[in-house]
């Protein structure tokens, strides 16, 4: 299965009650939550007549600081934490351009209230991992939310994939987009959707998409540019699990997990090098 970039994503979101015309297959999608993330479940529910979301809580930030700083230690983990403050902050800045780019492919981030959606502490629980079996799904799809342990990996019989904001395996980890841009390597901004398995983002590759970023794209707006252009694959992808069509393709290139740029770096990459 060759990879590809498509281009604007669903014309016309339908309700979720219209299932008339929708691919059958039952899709549990797992998130926290958020503005990107219902793009895509948007999306598959205009596609397909079964979708169910368990939305997670998002993580405490002091257990983020407290494992990002034994892997990094404390400053580096201190200034990534004041970046991802900063990129909260500095969203309310950007929605215009935002707005372009919903208005561009076409996609809403709206949740839409008809979309069955039960809450769960994690989806590594043990009640999570019960209510996917009491749903019976014939795929997973994982966006914006935390790593399944082996554990849970294992008790799901089914696909799982996942949507990452990257293109694998040069961009695994977070801020994809971002550091491709930083690395002169515009050919590398995009998405990828692979198949889950216990590493961060290591799992085989199903489809990637490219982006151009516009001048006035960020590191608040890089992940729904990559989110709102890569519908399709996600699409195709899914369609390749219920049709037990599912090929991963070898990608040639180093491998390498990235992280949130200290605040340091993001400022001197914004101020010497217009790379926000």
């Amino acid at each position: 299965m060759a990879l590809f970039t498509r281009g604007a994503a669903m014309t016309d979101i339908a309700s979720p009650n219209q299932a008339a015309g929708k691919r059958p297959g039952r899709i549990v999608v797992v998130t926290a939550g958020g503005e990107n993330p219902w793009i895509m479940i948007n999306a598959l529910a205009a596609r397909f007549a079964d979708i169910t979301v368990i939305k997670e809580q998002p993580e405490a930030k002091g257990l983020f600081l407290r494992r990002r700083a034994r892997k990094l230690g404390w400053l580096t983990a201190l200034g990534q934490l004041a970046t991802m403050i900063a990129s909260r902050f500095g969203k309310r800045f950007t929605r215009n351009r935002a707005e372009e780019i919903l208005a561009t492919y076409k996609v809403s981030g709206t949740p839409e209230p008809l979309i069955p959606l039960t809450s769960v502490s994690s989806i590594n629980d043990a009640e999570a991992i019960a209510q996917i079996h009491a749903l019976e799904p014939d795929v997973v799809f994982l966006i914006s939310c935390r790593m399944l342990k082996a554990g849970t990996l294992t008790a799901i019989s089914c696909p799982v994939l996942n949507f990452h904001a990257g293109i694998n395996p040069a961009y695994r980890g977070l801020m994809g987009g971002y550091w491709a841009r930083v690395n002169g390597g515009a050919e590398n901004f995009g998405a990828t959707v692979h198949l889950v398995d216990a590493g961060v983002d290591t799992g085989g590759v199903l489809y990637q998409s490219r982006q151009k970023p516009a001048r006035n794209d960020t590191m608040h707006t890089y992940p729904l540019l990559q989110t709102a252009a890569s519908t399709e694959i996600v699409v195709a992808a899914i369609e390749d699990a219920l049709a037990g069509n599912l090929r991963p393709v070898d990608v040639a290139g180093p491998s390498r997990q990235w992280y949130h740029p200290p605040i340091w770096t993001w400022l001197w990459n914004g101020l010497t090098r217009r790379i926000w």
